[in-house]
């Protein structure tokens, strides 16, 4: 038998959003973007499906050619029992060595950092979007809320316009 269709659930299913770091964006622009896995353990896949997970305070650093997510919050699974997992534990990210490197080299430049973008579920494994990000100035965060503001009203304005 050949190939069934998706049907729009499961597409959406396939790259589902668990945590967004909309913060990051607003503090750092981003110069570079990567996919990377993370190693988790099981009752952390199951309180990342029913309850989520927070990344807002989370960074990433660089340690013995190793990649690790620091400050994350993965939600407790509710029937785990006692065999529960510590919702602050450094977690490893699982890159190429080729990309940690890369990564190790842009951090050791002044005023770079390795920030959380997103995580998300794709094909049914939890994967981190993470930047390399230059901290903004006070004026360029001023000028990004000026823009935003600015295309808002275009919106309101062309949706006014359309009635």
């Amino acid at each position: 038998m050949g190939k069934t269709k998706a049907t729009p659930t499961e597409k959406n299913q396939r790259f589902r959003d668990i945590a967004r770091n909309r913060r990051a964006l607003y503090e750092y622009e981003i110069l570079e973007r990567y996919e990377a896995g993370i190693a988790l353990e099981g009752t952390e896949v199951k309180g990342l499906r029913e309850r989520g997970a927070t990344i807002r305070d989370a960074y990433v650093q660089v340690r013995n050619g190793e990649a690790w997510m620091v400050g994350a919050h993965i939600a407790d699974y509710v029937n785990s029992g006692q065999t529960g997992h510590d919702v602050m534990r450094t977690r490893k990210l699982l890159l190429h060595r080729r990309e940690i490197e890369k990564l190790a080299r842009a951090v050791s430049e002044k005023g770079l950092a390795i920030v959380p973008l997103r995580m998300y579920f794709s094909h049914g494994r939890a994967k981190l979007e993470i930047g390399v990000g230059r901290g903004k100035s006070t004026y360029d965060k001023r000028r990004t809320i000026a823009e935003r503001d600015a295309k808002r009203e275009a919106e309101r304005a062309m949706r006014a316009a359309r009635r």
